[in-house]
């Protein structure tokens, strides 16, 4: 069963690459009593999600933070270290959190589980948007098709707000 609009996430341990290595870091943390938007990606480094999906959130982050975003934080069934070398790779690290949800726990709770092992993934998460408010969802935007992100763009998100 897929996560709509007014569930509350469940709740999840995310790994985020810190100084001192990998870290685990409660969704209580992320998600209670702050307005989030929260945007996952099939992958790091893939070429939509690195060329499409994460330069737009990064181009955004002002612009979303002005419409009273506190964090804006993105998902991937990666390892923290592919995550963290990603928020490097991007210069994003200031503006966006990394979060590794490892063993897709979090992507499978929230039903947006996908098996991508056609093009060598394996086990990963479906491209969407959302925004969580103290860990309620307001606004949910799936991605209806593999390859694009134009619905779960931060400019959609925007338009959302």
């Amino acid at each position: 069963m897929t996560i709509n609009v007014g569930d509350k996430l469940p709740h999840a341990t995310f790994m985020e690459l810190t100084q001192d290595g990998p870290a685990p870091v409660d969704s209580e943390e992320i998600f209670a009593g702050k307005k989030v938007v929260l945007f996952a990606v099939p992958g790091a480094f893939t070429p939509t999600c690195h060329h499409q999906h994460l330069p737009g959130f990064i181009n955004n982050a002002q612009s979303l933070r002005d419409k009273g975003v506190d964090t804006i934080a993105c998902v991937s069934v990666n390892d923290p270290y592919v995550m963290g070398a990603w928020a490097i790779a991007t210069d994003a690290g200031d503006e966006i959190r990394f979060l590794s949800d490892p063993r897709a726990e979090f992507t499978t709770a929230l039903g947006m589980d996908t098996d991508s092992s056609v093009v060598g993934l394996g086990i990963r998460s479906r491209r969407y948007a959302m925004l969580v408010d103290d860990g309620e969802v307001r606004i949910l935007n799936i991605e209806p098709k593999r390859g694009q992100a134009i619905d779960s763009s931060a400019e959609e998100m925007l338009k959302a707000l």
